[in-house]
Parts: structure tokens; sequence; C-alpha cells
């Protein structure tokens, strides 16, 4: 077959050619862009595989009525949404007749109705049923609990009991407990969203809540406003349990240490753990820190940050910067092997 070889022919060649190898660029820049689409839906989808239960799964009658109200929002907006986009639907592909000059309803009274007088209508409602909800709030509650907040853990008392803890709240089910809030830094939020609703801590300010919890189970609860660094990992859980078991670990928790081991206590006190944290029953009464009169009672460590084993205590002890960075604790490198091994042992049964 001859080959064209004026001017305009291998130009038309070289567009061919051009056009097959954009061809080839495309079929191969294809599995690729697929490919990052899949990796990236797999990270989505994986992301829901620790599902956690959350305001959509009330536990407690305060929940329960935010999340009343959040589904009279929610069928609301929908109702909202399907309307209007029927009504834009309508407009796009509805032909005017021949004979139809102008429209049957005046511009600016449409813009009244349905952009002024709708709306208005629906946040009345919305708000009517809002304030609904809040006077069925109870005022008081029988068993009553202080939550402070500190970056980033919670210390927690009981002043009926004489307790104090950190970052686990136990509480009797069926009970109404009244909370009381308030903060020594910055502002947080305390939020248990099976249980009910957020409350701010605000310092300087008091606020409260009465949280009410149906069925026993543990509730994890968050701090829900940003606090710094470590605000992601500012966590807590409320254990729900029936009254005769709340009464037993409030009158265990209310007992000093018991714990036979003069070398670990003695490690304690001289390494300066002291100075920052209490040990009801010993010398140590460090106000900074977290009460560890009960340490090994507790699931986690760090407000949820880790499990409550021996390997990450050890860490903890010896740099918690890198299990939390930004936190309170400074390093502990004044620790020989053997002396952290004893402190270990010790902390191990501050039951």
């Amino acid at each position: 077959m001859p080959v064209d070889v004026t001017p305009e022919g291998l130009g038309y060649s070289r567009r061919m050619i051009g056009w097959a190898r954009s061809g080839v660029g495309r079929a191969r820049r294809w599995p690729s862009r697929a490919a990052a689409v899949a990796a990236g839906l797999l990270v989505v989808f994986a992301g829901g595989c620790t599902w956690q239960a959350g305001a959509l799964q009330p536990k407690g009658p305060g929940a329960q009525r935010q999340y009343e109200v959040f589904l009279i929002s929610f069928w609301t907006g929908l109702a909202v949404y399907v309307i209007v986009g029927g009504l834009m639907l309508i407009a796009m592909f509805r032909r005017r007749r021949a004979d139809e000059d102008e429209a049957r309803f005046p511009a600016n009274r449409f813009v009244f109705i349905g952009g002024l007088l709708v709306p208005t209508v629906i946040l009345m409602g919305m708000m009517g049923a809002t304030f609904v909800y809040l006077a069925q709030e109870p005022h008081s509650g029988e068993l009553d609990v202080t939550v402070i907040g500190h970056q980033y853990w919670w210390e927690v008392h009981y002043p009926e009991h004489d307790v104090v803890t950190a970052n686990e709240i136990y509480i009797p089910t069926g009970t109404d407990v009244e909370f009381r809030f308030e903060t020594v830094d910055v502002i947080h939020a305390f939020w248990v969203p099976e249980l009910h609703g957020k409350s701010d801590m605000v310092p300087g300010r008091s606020t409260r809540l009465v949280i009410h919890a149906d069925e026993p189970g543990r509730y994890r609860g968050q701090c829900a406003e940003y606090c710094g660094l470590q605000h992601a990992n500012m966590a807590f859980e409320v254990v729900a349990v029936s009254p005769e078991e709340f009464d037993n670990w409030a009158e265990a928790q209310a007992r000093p240490a018991v714990v036979d081991d003069p070398r670990g206590e003695e490690l304690f006190i001289r390494h300066a753990c002291a100075g920052c944290h209490a040990i009801r029953g010993t010398d140590a009464d460090g106000q900074i820190g977290p009460d560890l009169t009960h340490l090994a009672s507790r699931a986690m460590l760090g407000a949820g940050t880790v499990p409550n084993d021996r390997g990450h205590l050890s860490g903890w002890i010896v740099n918690s910067q890198t299990i939390k960075p930004g936190n309170e604790m400074p390093p502990i490198t004044t620790l020989e092997p053997d002396e952290l091994h004893a402190l270990l042992d010790y902390l191990e049964n501050l039951q």
C-alpha cells in the first residue's frame, strides 16, 4: 500500500498516532484510578468495622428524648427536601403552554410563602417540640457525682460516699444521678451519647445534668469540646451496675489502700510520684494527677487511651509522652529496672 508522504498525509498520520497513544494512556490510567477509588472505599467501610453505639441507640430517658427530637428534625428536613426537589423537577421539565404568557402565581407571593412563612412555621414547631422535651428533664437526682475536667482526664468525686476516682464513673441503674461539672483549665464538654446529651464545662462556672441508665453496661463517654492536643483521647466510661453492686463498689472504693509492700510504697514516694498522685492510707497526697488508691480496679489508663495492664502501665510510668503526647506527666528516668518492677508490683495490688 503506497504511503502518503505529503505534508497533509504525514500530519494525519501523526494525529492518528497521538490519538492512539492517548487512548493507551487513558487505558493504562484507568486501572490505577479504579484501584485508588476501591482503596478509598475499603478504608471507609473498614472504619465501620469497630462499631461503637452512640446517640442513635439510646439507653436512658435523657438520650431517648434527644433521639425523638432528632427524629422530628430528620423527617421534617427529609419532607422539605423531597417537596422542594419535586417542585424543582416540575419547573425544569414542565413546558409552558403557548397561551401561557405569565406565571399564574405572583413571584413575590411565592417568595413570601415559600421562603418566609413555611420555614417560620417549621422552625417554631421544632422549637416547641424541643421545649416540651426539655420540660421533662428531672431537676434533681438521688445520687450526687462531681466531675472535674483536666487536660486530658476526668476527676470524679462521690461526696456522699467519700470516694475519689478517675475516668471511670460507676452509677446504679434505674436511678437519677445528678452530675455537677467543673473544669480547672479550659472548656470541656461531658458527653455520654447513649445516656444523655452534652453538657459544657466552663472555667469559673458549675453546670449540672441528670443522667439515668435503664440497663447495666459500660457506656463510652467523650470530651465533646476541643480542648487541646489530646482532645480525641480524653475519654471515659460510665459503668451502670445494679444498686446492690454499686453499694458494694462504693464501699470498697471508700476504703484506704491496704498493700503490705513497704518497698513499693517507698519507691512511689521517693521518686516524686506522691508529688502529683494520692494514695489514701499512705503519705502520698498529691492533688495534681488522678487519685491512684484503687488504680488496679480500673480497666483503662490515660483516660481510655490504653488498657490497664502491666506493659502499658510500665510504659506510662517511664515515659507517658510516648503514649499520650501533651499530657502533664513528665518522664521518670531515675528508676532502675528492678525498682520499676517493684513499683509495678505495688501499683498492681491497689485494688
